[in-house]
């Protein structure tokens, strides 16, 4: 019995020992596969790249070869345009939105900012400042010709629109209700695609969707189902909320599209029928407009489609400027305190762009439409702090068409973007006036800045860059 009780321990022993040599060896042969499979994990690399945005804990970079990454870091203290050298492990993938990798360090180099380069009146701390240093990096790349064209932005042509944009890099175009007549939501996104595609800086696609009486898209029953309600109307049904809802719902169609830039919504304050603005207006007083303005701009944040306040400084109980000259006569106290708190309100919810009529407004300036307005545009910068886009309306309506050099007297008055048809004109206009010192090229260098700072700030140079 004592034979057969060694011979049955040696044997379990062996069996033991057999057994945890097996464990031990699967776990070596696991350990060394796991080592194997995250052997570029474990390795450390760098990239370097230049900020572009700084938005909570992501952060998003171009690197030398011109592709964008994002990543999660938390508490850094950059600015958009500092250079950044990033040490990581694991694979950074260009297709994934946010990079899956260990941040194991990484190092700032601080924007040097030369007085000499950025002039000091063009560092406002306005809305687009983050992007300042970005947009004046573009700047100095860019031609005269093509300064000329990205202060334009053009009504869509009838005919060779691809073949325009390539030829003039315009900075945007408009479209209206018969650019979308009949077109299938695949034909616009289409249509928008490929005029980004031949666009060395990304255009601004715009419309006038303001809903009620004038409506672009929802035009086209393919694109809506039907069109969108006026202010008044949404506003009768109820109330802000339901302004706020109009608002994100059409943001959501605009987007769709890939139009980025709706001329709406109208702040004038209207409260008489008889007023030609009236239809397009909300229709209530000065304060309810004012919490108007503020609703729109406050809802489209996000939404990928920028909303331009307008017509500046208000349009009160004037004529149509489409089709004749308008001589605006109300006090200054008037717009004052009646038309202007909307334009307040809408600023301070952070509205990007606002949009100057071609009323003549004799309280203060009896000799210039607004829109060619030195005194018009002060009061905006100025009295008001906008540090926004500043548009015109369009040049080509009867109001200014007829008044010599118009498109150089816009270019003067304080304008970032000109909405123009005869595009071939405007350009020979403004370049003319360039060579004979009518305008300086500082000028339009300003206009660019302030365009190109926007274009940056929306997200389209980014995208741009993928």
């Amino acid at each position: 019995m004592d034979i057969i009780n060694c011979k049955w321990v040696i044997f379990m022993d062996k069996k033991k020992l057999f057994i945890i040599g097996s464990i031990i060896l699967a776990f070596i042969a696991l350990l060394l596969l796991y080592l194997f499979k995250n052997k570029d994990k474990a390795k450390t690399s760098e990239i370097e790249a230049t900020i572009l945005t700084l938005e909570d804990s992501y952060l998003t970079v171009k690197d030398h070869e011109n592709i964008i990454y994002t990543f999660d870091i938390d508490d850094i203290d950059a600015e958009v345009g500092s250079g950044i050298t990033i040490e990581y492990r694991g694979i950074l993938d260009k297709n994934k939105e946010l990079q899956d990798v260990e941040i194991v360090n990484y190092t700032i180099t601080p924007v040097i900012k030369d007085e000499n380069n950025i002039s000091s009146d063009w560092l406002d701390k306005g809305i687009f400042s983050d992007y300042y240093v970005l947009a004046n990096n573009r700047l100095k790349k860019m031609s005269l010709d093509e300064k000329i064209s990205q202060i334009l932005l053009v009504r869509y042509p009838d005919t060779n629109q691809i073949e325009e944009l390539k030829n003039y890099q315009f900075g945007g175009y408009l479209f209206f209700a018969k650019d979308f007549k009949d077109k299938t939501i695949s034909e616009i996104q289409n249509m928008t695609s490929n005029l980004q595609k031949v666009a060395k800086i990304p255009i601004l696609t715009a419309v006038d969707e303001e809903g009620g009486s004038v409506v672009r898209v929802s035009s086209n029953y393919n694109l809506v189902k039907e069109p969108f309600k006026s202010p008044r109307e949404l506003y009768n049904l109820g109330g802000l909320d339901k302004i706020k809802e109009d608002t994100i719902a059409k943001s959501g169609v605009l987007n769709n599209l890939g139009l980025n830039l709706n001329l709406a919504p109208v702040v004038d304050v209207s409260t008489d029928p008889s007023d030609y603005m009236y239809n397009r207006s909300l229709g209530e007083n000065t304060s309810i407009t004012s919490d108007y303005a503020k609703t729109v701009i406050k809802a489209s944040k996000g939404s990928h489609v920028s909303y331009t306040l307008k017509h500046f400084p208000g349009y009160g109980n004037n004529a149509d400027t489409h089709t004749s000259s308008v001589t605006d006569t109300r006090s200054i106290d008037d717009i004052k305190n009646n038309d202007l708190p909307p334009f307040e309100a809408g600023i301070e919810a952070g509205a990007e762009a606002v949009l100057v009529s071609h009323n003549i407004v004799n309280s203060i300036d009896s000799t210039n439409p607004a829109s060619l307005s030195f005194s018009v545009h002060n009061l905006l910068r100025n009295d008001l702090g906008f540090t926004g886009i500043i548009i015109t309306d369009d040049i080509a309506m009867s109001a200014v068409s007829s008044i010599d050099d118009v498109v150089v007297k816009a270019v003067n008055a304080g304008n970032d973007l000109i909405i123009t048809t005869d595009y071939k004109s405007s350009i020979s206009s403004i370049k003319s006036a360039i060579n004979n010192g009518t305008i300086g090229e500082d000028t339009i260098d300003r206009m660019v800045f302030r365009v190109l700072a926007w274009k940056y700030y929306k997200g389209m140079m980014i995208e741009n860059q993928k």
